[in-house]
């Protein structure tokens, strides 16, 4: 199967330097770019720390001067090029790198085109943002900085089930039940990939790694339900994971 093709367009002004790497891979795990474009006001001191990055990403930097004070013109040209690219019709999706909601309409104005739209920003990112897009990765969760936060929270997943669990627990364990009661087999079975799939289309910033996991199956287990798994139909050296809520 071919790569999707992506256009990484990031907004400089609402996002550190110290992510580039969790940027490029998070969406190079996803396809591959075709655009890689940075906006900002480049004569600014406060992009100086971009600038040793660019060359080494191959990061194309657009030059937006800031013509007004308290206008972020930056935007506006992000979302232009945005548009610019869509009419050209040679991508198959958008990855758009910023905490602003700003970008929200944005994001559903690419989708009403059919095009795949990846967000990521910081875990304050403005709710709209979010769920105008078909998938949010959350910057500071996924990076190196958070991973003593995420350690935190595995722990605290793992003590869930003899402790009690938190709201957001709770949430996420009564969606996972639900999409498994109205879709497992008779016996209560489900395969994995698939409610991990239906439940990132409800929840566009759900990735197990936000808990802690690195794979879906183990954030599972974690939260108290049983899998089991079954050797792959096309490839045998593979395992299929499948879950059922614990009786």
């Amino acid at each position: 199967m071919e790569d999707k093709k992506f256009a990484l367009l990031i907004d400089a002004d609402n996002t550190s330097s110290k992510y580039i790497k969790t940027i490029v891979d998070e969406i190079t795990n996803l396809g591959i770019t075709t655009y890689r474009r940075i906006y900002g006001d480049w004569t600014s001191p406060n992009l100086q720390n971009w600038k040793e990055t660019l060359l080494e990403y191959s990061i194309t930097p657009m030059q937006q001067y800031g013509y007004t004070t308290g206008k972020n013109s930056t935007d506006s040209a992000m979302i232009i090029d945005a548009m610019d690219i869509l009419y050209a019709g040679n991508v198959d999706g958008f990855c758009l790198v910023s905490s602003d909601s700003d970008f929200t309409k944005l994001a559903m104005r690419l989708r009403e085109a059919g095009k795949t739209v990846i967000g990521m920003g910081k875990k304050q990112t403005p709710r709209p943002f979010v769920t105008a897009c078909n998938q949010f990765k959350y910057l500071d969760l996924l990076s190196k900085e958070g991973k003593e936060e995420k350690a935190a929270v595995k722990q605290t997943t793992k003590k869930a089930k003899d402790t009690g669990r938190n709201s957001d627990d709770k949430k996420l364990v009564a969606s996972i039940c639900k999409i498994i009661e109205e879709n497992s087999n008779d016996d209560g079975w489900m395969y994995a990939a698939r409610v991990g799939k239906l439940l990132s289309k409800k929840y566009p910033d759900f990735d197990s790694r936000n808990y802690g996991y690195k794979k879906f199956a183990l954030l599972l287990e974690g939260l108290g339900f049983e899998t089991r798994k079954e050797p792959g139909i096309e490839d045998k050296n593979a395992c299929e994971v499948y879950v059922k809520i614990k009786e």
